[in-house]
Order: C-alpha cells, then sequence, then structure tokens
C-alpha cells in the first residue's frame, strides 16, 4: 500500500509541474505576440527583433526534421527488442509509422509556409 501511495504522489506532483509549464509557456507565447500583421526588426520587449519571426516555421522543422525521426527509430528499436524477447512488435511499428506520418506532415507544412512567403500565383 505504501508504494502505490508514493506512486499516486509523484503523479501528483508531475501533474503539477506540466501544468505549471503549460500555463508558464502561454503566458511567454502571449508577451510574444506582435498583432495581426507580421513584424521585421521590432523588437519585443527584452527579446531581439530576429527572435519571434521564425518561431513556428522552427518549430515545424524541428519536430519534422529531429523529433519525428528519432522517434521513428526509437520505436524501431523497441520493436526488435520485442520480437527478439517474443512478444508482440505490431504496436512499435504502428508508432514508427505514425512518427514518420507527423515528419511527413511537418514537411508538407514546411513546403507550404516556405511557398505561401510569395504570395497566390
Amino acid at each position: 500500500m505504501k508504494n502505490l501511495s508514493a506512486i499516486r504522489q509523484w503523479a501528483a506532483l508531475a501533474l503539477v509541474a506540466v501544468l505549471a509549464l503549460i500555463t508558464t509557456g502561454q503566458l511567454v507565447l502571449q508577451a510574444q505576440n506582435l498583432g495581426a500583421a507580421p513584424q521585421t526588426n521590432v523588437a519585443v520587449q527584452g527579446q531581439t527583433g530576429a527572435q519571434p519571426e521564425g518561431a513556428f516555421l522552427n518549430l515545424v522543422n524541428w519536430i519534422g526534421n529531429v523529433i519525428a525521426p528519432v522517434g521513428a527509430a526509437l520505436a524501431i528499436a523497441g520493436g526488435l527488442v520485442s520480437y527478439i524477447a517474443g512478444r508482440g512488435v505490431m504496436r512499435y511499428v504502428v508508432t514508427a509509422l505514425g512518427c514518420l506520418a507527423v515528419s511527413g506532415v511537418t514537411r508538407l507544412l514546411e513546403f507550404w509556409i516556405q511557398q505561401g512567403g510569395g504570395g497566390v500565383s
């Protein structure tokens, strides 16, 4: 019983930490709002003008080019370990395919963002 209580305490602490991180992140994102029109060479208070402008594209690049492929590779490695141990591997295969799909969609978003900068032709 003591062990279950300790697990619940850690889970509650982790939940509070995640909620605090989400709340803090929301405040930081609102603080960097430049308005409806894109601003160039205009600094948000406490920031340089270069930081807020490409943030969305950088996030899409990071997820599509780094996080999702690494997640797919880890899922494949987990599937190999599971296969060697004689357990099912389908969940790992589906996870790897899902990570690669996320990577493909974010690369598509990156392409659309780059093409959208020139306007409609």
